[in-house]
């Protein structure tokens, strides 16, 4: 289906706007399909419905009409955050219609090879190493996907010399069919969007996706610590190519010494990776990787196995491995005041996520956490908060759950901010709370350990106002 007549005449339905809807919906009219796009969104809520009207694209806002989904319709194109349970899908299902993310469009039309990148926790960091990595060695790979950039449109253009870097959500995954990336890269799996899947087989099965369809010529780039990333081996067919900090591997990338407990500690280690042929290179010293935290160490090692199955040289890996400062809203510093490091983590939405934050320092951490609920009972952080947090300051619907663990936990200072109708104000609260409790040499750390939907639009917004009041002390 690689070729221009793919989607010519076919009916489809595009269900949902925003980044990816509209660039799907251009590229499938482009090819000559027929192209429905529906948002349950209001029409002056869709500012991109004028911009697909304009080129002839029909588009249906407001609601989801009982006729948009009929047996003449070829093919379904859902936004990745849209539900299975709507009754645009559920129709769907019940007519035997295909039913794909703008992954699988993106995938038969690209004529370069990809890179897929998933895992609860890092996908991005990894993700924006791996192009500056490949870049650094003198390849052309183009960073797109989950990341921000919708692969529908990074993919137009691209040519077989170029690597497409990819970051997948388990949303887009689990909506492919087809998809098959030449590297394919599972970082690790945590509990987490059990509200979308139902459960951690529909959640684990959707990241499998990654790995269904490659075969031997491909790689699959696994992280050996993780219990769920090996359960899969059985089931491939690629070549796997594994990471480690905790063992020291026959073949694959790892750390020596390696870490013996969830610990930082002043051990010198070293990257390295042993070939196929049994033999041991020398990457990086640990202390040299840009980034702090055995989390990132971790990051560092999928983004090296990554770079040699696509070609880098060894000798290419060490310098964007130490220059790398990371991206915005993953442990990222922000300022020190009166003594006071202040980092922002908005983007770690799940309790591991910020487990792997927290153990990253060795100070003492004031801790802004909570958001949305998405079921969780939190008891993940109960060990780490004994041993690094001395206080902590907790918001939205998650902060009485958390409270409980921290109290479990032996925190004496647990503060809760109450919600006002400003979500702002709230974390501004939040933020000069945190500023009254550290002392000099501590670090306030916002690493909600939940999503940001019940106070925020996005993680990115809320780490932009975290910021914001930080810089205002």
């Amino acid at each position: 289906m690689n070729h221009p007549d793919t989607y010519r005449d076919k009916q489809v339905v595009v269900l949902g706007l925003a980044k990816s809807g509209v660039e799907v919906a251009k590229v499938l009219h482009k090819m000559g399909a027929l192209v429905t796009v529906n948002d349950k969104k209001e029409i002056d809520q869709c500012p991109e419905a004028s911009e697909l009207e304009v080129l002839g694209i029909s588009v249906i806002c407001g609601s989801h009409p009982s006729e948009l989904i009929h047996h003449g319709i070829d093919l379904v194109v859902k936004n990745p955050g849209i539900p299975y349970s709507v009754p645009p899908l559920v129709k769907a299902i019940e007519l035997g219609i295909e039913i794909v993310t703008e992954v699988e469009v993106a995938y038969y039309l690209s004529e370069a090879p990809m890179i897929g990148i998933t895992g609860s926790n890092g996908k991005t960091t990894t993700t924006t190493w791996v192009g500056n990595i490949l870049r650094s060695a003198g390849m052309s790979p183009i960073v797109a996907g989950n990341i921000g950039t919708p692969l529908c449109a990074a993919v137009e253009g691209a040519t077989e010399d170029d690597w497409m870097v990819v970051e997948l959500s388990s949303f887009q995954l689990k909506g492919t069919q087809q998809f098959r990336p030449r590297i394919g890269c599972l970082l690790n799996v945590a509990e987490t969007h059990l509200d979308y899947h139902g459960g951690m087989e529909d959640y684990i099965s959707s990241k499998a996706n990654m790995f269904a369809n490659q075969n031997k010529d491909d790689l699959a780039i696994l992280n050996w610590d993780d219990s769920y990333c090996r359960s899969l081996i059985p089931h491939m067919k690629a070549r796997i190519l594994p990471f480690s900090v905790r063992e020291e591997l026959v073949e694959g990338v790892y750390v020596s010494p390696p870490y013996i407990a969830n610990t930082e500690d002043s051990v010198m280690r070293t990257v390295l990776y042993r070939d196929k042929e049994g033999r041991t290179h020398e990457i990086i010293p640990v202390e040299d990787i840009g980034l702090p935290g055995r989390f990132n160490v971790e990051n560092a090692l999928a983004a090296c196995a990554i770079a040699i199955a696509a070609g880098v040289s060894i000798d290419q890996l060490s310098s964007p491995l130490s220059s790398f400062r990371g991206v915005e809203h993953r442990l990222e510093y922000v300022k020190e005041t009166k003594g006071v490091s202040y980092y922002n983590n908005s983007k770690a939405t799940n309790s591991k996520a910020t487990t792997m934050a927290l153990t990253s320092f060795k100070n003492p951490i004031v801790l802004i956490a909570g958001g949305l609920d998405r079921g969780s009972d939190y008891m993940e952080l109960l060990t780490v908060f004994g041993e690094r947090v001395k206080a902590v300051v907790l918001l939205g619907e998650t902060k009485h759950k958390i409270a409980k663990v921290a109290e479990l936990a032996g925190l004496k200072v647990i503060s809760i901010v109450d919600t006002v109708e400003d979500s702002a104000t709230t974390l501004i609260t939040a933020v000069n709370e945190a500023a009254t409790l550290a002392e000099p040499g501590d670090i306030v750390l916002l690493s909600p350990a939940c999503a940001s939907w019940d106070m925020f639009t996005s993680y990115e917004e809320r780490g932009r106002i975290f910021k914001e009041a930080v810089h205002n002390l």
